[in-house]
């Protein structure tokens, strides 16, 4: 049986939404947006509590705990239906049966917010988050009053939406699929206008076969530019260069090589600053600044800076607006300095991203001992695919913990990710590395060897037992 007729288009009257999969970041947000834009929100979860259920509340929906046919009652105009739904979901087999209009997450972000407005997308394996919200701070910053939605929170609104009145909407353009119903990159919905290509890269081992099917995804989103349109595209990246090869319109390349229309040189960090120089075209065009550490975040500021280039803003409004980007949670956030021990959260899981982020750590905190914490908890890095690109992933650190992973289901036990093994093979090289069963061991572990002036980095794409908060409160009580 069909189990829904997929509408394209929300009708003209609506007035209540209702949101299934309320809960997750993203849908929590599209669900602020649109209360703030004056619409009537239910919606439902299998685990409403803190602090999104706090969230929640604070802006006025109720959420019903868990999943069923009573939640679509009073009947709603339209519902919203999250990738975490499956076709057996019984809220869904009952949306089936009364036959209400539906939308994915991204279908809704695009007619509700993005059809009306100048779309920017930012794509690409790893820096989505960041370099959405260096450019969203940056149009805020010079006055263009941008909406936005991004899957962090940014510091300069402490929020990860924002309805502004400007012309502008940017977005984290993510090739996850869309829904059970819709098995493509959300990222095809956004009506790119702009777009950045930060990097393609292996991931989501879960949807996609391998790079090529990536690839192909990303060549579909490239399809979708207009011809008027730009695509900024870090061509260092091969793969990127594969997929823009085709694009419909003008592609400006950026990256360290002098031959692209946007170079980055001169790298140096200087209290608490990282400066880096500008070519266009191989002309010096400027000088820029920003709060974060890392060539990779000098790179994710060029690709802003190159977007911002072309709908006017002056070299001087940029730099301002790099220069006083706060930062997002969990990207190399400083949670705090407990008996001068720096405690630093950060998401990166894929091998590129960990090993680049403790790179720009290790330059930032130059002189003090690094230690790594590491959980692996996306659907991919719990799989054997990354468990020999691991290997080189943590030269920048003195000591790695690494949790072991819950196992994924359905998976053989001989394509699992091991913990074990990788602290094995990154003591051959040296290095000192030790796996753990569990978080409280890893806390037993770390707390006697910690020292004055050390930084700990804790890399995980979940809350990791609040393993953040524990050893501060452990740090304190010494």
């Amino acid at each position: 049986m069909e189990l829904l007729t997929e509408l394209n288009h929300a009708p003209e009257n609506i007035r209540h939404i209702h949101i299934m999969g309320i809960c997750g970041t993203g849908m929590a947000a599209l669900a602020g947006m649109l209360k703030s834009s004056g619409y009537d929100i239910t919606g439902s979860d299998k685990a409403v509590y803190p602090p999104m259920s706090l969230f929640l509340e604070a802006i006025g929906i109720q959420a019903c705990d868990g999943y069923g046919a009573q939640n679509l009652e009073p009947r709603p105009d339209l519902v919203i239906v999250g990738n975490v739904i499956t076709r057996i979901n019984p809220e869904a087999q009952a949306l089936a049966e009364a036959k209400i209009p539906y939308l994915s997450f991204p279908q809704a972000l695009a007619h509700f917010f993005i059809q009306s407005r100048t779309s920017l997308v930012i794509t690409g394996t790893h820096g989505k988050t960041t370099t959405a919200s260096i450019l969203a701070s940056c149009l805020n910053r010079a006055k263009l009053d941008p909406t936005f939605m991004i899957g962090g929170i940014v510091r300069d609104f402490n929020a990860n939406f924002r309805i502004g009145k400007g012309e502008y909407f940017v977005s984290e353009g993510d090739e996850y699929d869309t829904a059970f119903f819709d098995k493509e990159s959300k990222f095809l919905h956004y009506r790119p206008d702009i777009a950045i290509i930060t990097s393609v890269e292996f991931d989501h081992a879960d949807i996609f076969d391998d790079l090529d099917a990536i690839k192909r995804s990303f060549k579909k989103f490239v399809s979708l530019l207009p011809e008027d349109g730009l695509i900024i595209a870090h061509l260092d990246d091969q793969n990127v260069a594969e997929v823009v090869q085709d694009a419909p319109c003008e592609v400006q390349g950026y990256g360290q090589s002098n031959t692209l229309d946007w170079s980055l040189h001169d790298v140096r960090a200087d209290g608490g600053m990282t400066h880096f120089k500008v070519r266009q075209r191989g002309k010096e065009w400027a000088e820029l600044a920003v709060q974060l550490p890392g060539t990779h975040n000098c790179l994710n500021s060029l690709a802003v800076a190159a977007v911002l280039h072309r709908i006017g803003v002056a070299p001087k409004v940029i730099n301002e607006g790099l220069s006083h980007f706060g930062g997002i949670k969990r990207r190399q956030e400083v949670r705090g300095i407990v008996n001068k021990v720096t405690v630093i959260d950060d998401f990166a899981h894929h091998p590129t991203a960990v090993k680049e982020t403790l790179k720009a750590l290790k330059d930032a905190y130059a002189g003090q001992r690094l230690i790594t914490v590491f959980e692996p908890r996306t659907n991919s890095s719990r799989r054997s695919i990354f468990q020999k690109d691991y290997i080189n992933c943590f030269d920048s650190s003195e000591l790695i913990f690494i949790r072991e992973p819950v196992p994924l289901d359905n998976v053989a036990s001989d394509e699992l990710f091991s913990s074990r093994k990788l602290a094995m093979d990154l003591n051959k090289r040296g290095l000192h590395a030790e796996s753990c069963p569990d978080t409280d061991t890893i806390l037993e572990k770390l707390l006697p060897i910690l020292q004055e002036n050390d930084v700990v980095a804790i890399l995980s794409n979940g809350g990791f037992d609040n393993i953040h908060v524990r050893l501060m409160e452990k740090l304190q009580a010494i």
